[in-house]
């Protein structure tokens, strides 16, 4: 198994808006609310996802991991995000069947690789507090718990503690 890395384009909308809405059914009940998560939540991401790879953001990097021709996750970063905490990664979702097989860390390798090319500055992500699996992966990227915060409102209400965790030093995760 070999996935590629490339920029997502607008015929990748279908695929992330599915993915991601398959990873927030997983991973954020109990801070999305339930309706929400169990209603047209690919209608919402689907809108999300098209507006974001059409809008053409000079400071938006969408990338997608891609197997056989189908995508497998993706990871979406703001460069510039904040004048402290330098760049936000905004999504990194990978297929359930398919944690486990490094896709997450290439997807890290990759964000980390758009955010050295931008100029120097640093990394950061929002992540649930009850999200404790996706912070042991970060944990094990590097990255540094920072902040604290009751997120949201959340797309369809909610609301729930993140965590802030940080990169200082993205070069780091270029040697996985």
């Amino acid at each position: 198994m070999c996935p590629t890395y490339r920029r997502a384009t607008i015929r990748d909308v279908e695929a992330i808006a599915g993915l991601h809405a398959d990873s927030w059914r997983r991973h954020y009940r109990g801070a999305y609310l339930d309706a929400f998560l169990d209603g047209d939540i690919l209608a919402d991401r689907l809108a999300v996802w098209t507006h974001r790879l059409t809008a053409h953001r000079a400071d938006d990097r969408t990338i997608v991991a891609e197997l056989d021709g189908a995508v497998v996750g993706f990871a979406h970063t703001t460069l510039r995000d904040d004048p402290t905490w330098g760049a936000l990664l905004d999504n990194l979702h990978v297929t359930h069947g398919l944690k486990g097989h490094r896709i997450g860390t290439a997807l890290m390798v990759e964000t980390a690789g758009a955010v050295l090319d931008a100029g120097p500055e640093g990394l950061y992500l929002w992540v649930l507090e009850q999200n404790t699996a996706a912070q042991a992966f970060y944990e094990a990227r590097g990255g540094a718990c920072v902040g604290r915060k009751l997120g949201g409102p959340f797309p369809g209400g909610g609301r729930a503690i993140t965590l802030r965790y940080a990169w200082t030093d993205p070069p780091r995760l270029l040697d996985p």
